[in-house]
């Protein structure tokens, strides 16, 4: 017998019970039929119903349906003349087999998928809040095959559950049975995830010698609650400091202690007084890169103390509501590791365009 794709390796998954082997396993073949012939016949595959007037896009008729002497005129109606019956063949492998092989495979922590594809797809949903995680190369792998297309939102995109994601389908309504065992073959560890938010409690230590003396009012402890709090991270621990490089680098200390993540404000320019950086270096935190390829917010710079991320926030966060910040936040509460290299690749859709913040996290800053 020929297998359409490589049992033994999907068998070792153990989602065989999940999926309709029989189909799997003894092939399929496509015979073309007058609608008026076929009568009696099963459906070979999902019929689209379009209303173009009120943007519905419907299955009229799915796979497997027998066709009644009473389907022909709304066949004829959905401009089916003829349509494809189902027969048992060889080796071609059916669209819906197709997705329900690699969705499974696919889908990763935190990753739904739906039990049964609609027109040959099948979507792929977060099932917890978080952030998207999905290997480029291996997606792009799987496209270069251009028979099986796989689509998803870009990497490290925030997420809300329910939210769709992905979806997988074969271009043609089947396929040799190869191309599907080279999508298998890619997949021996999922290709996508969600990871959560897990950082819970945060410190925020505002510099400026100018807010210590009460001269002008602190805008960046408001700004930071508000934006932390839809990530359900409780600010425990802030305080206004002066640009006293020994000062600012104690507070870091003791804030390391007892919080998730710390923020420290301001002083993050180039004038003589911005110590804020040097600071947190004094204070033990490590820095692969100070700043980063993105506007606004140049200067905001990501530092570790030990596992605990320690950020220096410029002040380009207070005037900007969509700024280098806010796109790596989400990576920063979910603790997914941020290299130099990730950092770099940020100058590649680093750019805000005008009118960002309107949309924001759903438009191109922040891409790369």
């Amino acid at each position: 017998m020929i297998f359409p794709f490589s049992l033994t390796r999907f068998l070792a998954t153990g989602v065989c019970a999940s999926l309709n082997l029989w189909w799997q396993i003894v092939g399929l073949k496509m015979r073309k039929v007058k609608v008026e012939d076929a009568v009696g016949m099963p459906l070979g595959h999902d019929v689209t119903e379009i209303i173009s007037d009120k943007k519905i896009k419907r299955v009229a008729f799915r796979r497997g349906h027998v066709i009644a002497a009473e389907d022909i005129p709304r066949f004829l109606d959905l401009g089916k003349t003829a349509i494809f019956v189902v027969e048992k063949g060889d080796t071609d492998i059916h669209e819906d087999d197709a997705a329900l092989t690699v969705a499974p495979l696919a889908a990763g922590a935190n990753i739904e998928h739906d039990e049964r594809p609609s027109e040959g797809k099948i979507n792929f949903r977060a099932a917890v809040d978080g952030v998207f995680r999905v290997d480029p190369e291996r997606l792009y792998q799987i496209n270069r095959l251009s028979i099986p297309t796989m689509v998803t939102i870009p990497n490290n995109f925030p997420v809300k559950a329910g939210q769709l994601l992905a979806g997988f389908r074969i271009v043609p309504l089947t396929c040799a049975p190869s191309i599907i065992d080279e999508v298998v073959g890619g997949l021996s560890t999922p290709l996508f995830s969600v990871e959560p938010y897990v950082v819970k409690t945060a410190a925020v230590l505002v510099t400026g010698s100018e807010v210590y003396e009460g001269r002008i009012k602190d805008a960046f402890l408001p700004r930071l609650q508000r934006t932390l709090k839809p990530f359900g991270v409780d600010v425990i621990h802030d305080t206004i400091l002066p640009d006293n490089l020994e000062r600012i680098s104690a507070e870091v200390g003791k804030a390391v202690a007892h919080c998730d993540i710390v923020f420290v404000t301001g002083g993050t320019s180039v004038d003589p007084d911005d110590v804020t950086v040097q600071a947190m270096e004094d204070a033990g935190v490590h820095f692969d890169v100070r700043g980063m390829p993105m506007q606004p917010g140049n200067n905001f710079t990501i530092g570790a103390f030990g596992e605990t991320p320690v950020c220096a926030v410029p002040a380009a966060t207070i005037f900007n509501q969509a700024t280098a910040l806010d796109v790596l936040l989400p990576r920063l509460l979910a603790r997914i590791a941020i290299t130099a290299e990730d950092i770099h690749r940020l100058g590649h859709g680093g750019l805000a365009q005008p009118g960002a913040e309107e949309h924001f996290p759903d438009c191109t800053f922040g891409i790369g």
